[in-house]
């Protein structure tokens, strides 16, 4: 059990130490990752961004991932019998949200060059993973040199199904609950991050890595 992301991001920080020096990139997933992220990146003065994906949602249950959006790509994994028509229209629509999004969190910065870079895919916590292990795809399309995924907590099935799939590098959690239902249910206080909370986080761990660079 966690007091709350930040207790969650510093427990996290300490196994991630390892990577303090390297050529690291933490992509968060937003929004309850970005906590997290902040101040593992500003621990390890490393540059934050965040992961803008959205999953497509199986026209008959919207909470299973049968693949996920980015703004340059669709990754489908288990669209079987699913219509080409529900798809794009699917995509537009996700797209116009990403698109909102990408205008509010990018307005004053760029996106990092993941190339060759260690790349730490943060989380406040995975439930099934299947939009992210999509997620991952697209990530790894932009040839990092190392995929490291590192969250507090996740069912143990869905942290083998990430240590069995050949694109991630490395996995962390810290816990792996046998009656997992809701990463919520590890966090002693866990409150929903606003997008307006999520731009003054990245802003935050910008202006904090620029203060060291100087």
């Amino acid at each position: 059990m966690f007091q709350d992301r930040t207790d969650a991001a510093l427990q996290l920080t300490k196994t991630l130490r390892k990577y303090e020096g390297d050529e690291v990139v933490v992509l968060a997933i937003p929004r309850g990752g970005l906590p997290l992220g902040n101040i593992i990146a500003k621990n390890l003065v490393a540059p934050l961004d965040v992961v803008l994906t959205k999953k497509i949602g199986h026209p008959h249950n919207r909470e299973y991932a049968i693949g996920a959006v980015s703004l340059q790509d669709v990754v489908l994994s288990d669209a079987f019998g699913v219509t080409k028509s529900y798809i794009e229209e699917e995509t537009e629509r996700i797209r116009d949200k990403l698109r909102t999004r990408h205008r509010q969190y990018y307005k004053n910065r760029q996106s990092e060059d993941l190339k060759d870079k260690t790349i730490l895919i943060i989380d406040d916590g995975i439930a099934t993973g299947n939009t992210l292990l999509v997620t991952i795809e697209m990530v790894r399309r932009q040839k990092p040199k190392k995929i490291v995924v590192a969250v507090p907590v996740a069912p143990r099935e869905t942290i083998q199904k990430l240590k069995d799939n050949p694109q991630v590098d490395e996995v962390i959690c810290l816990l792996t609950p046998p009656n997992f239902h809701a990463v919520g249910q590890f966090y002693q206080k866990f409150e929903q991050i606003s997008d307006q909370e999520a731009i003054r986080l990245l802003q935050e761990c910008q202006n904090t890595n620029v203060q060291q660079e100087q």
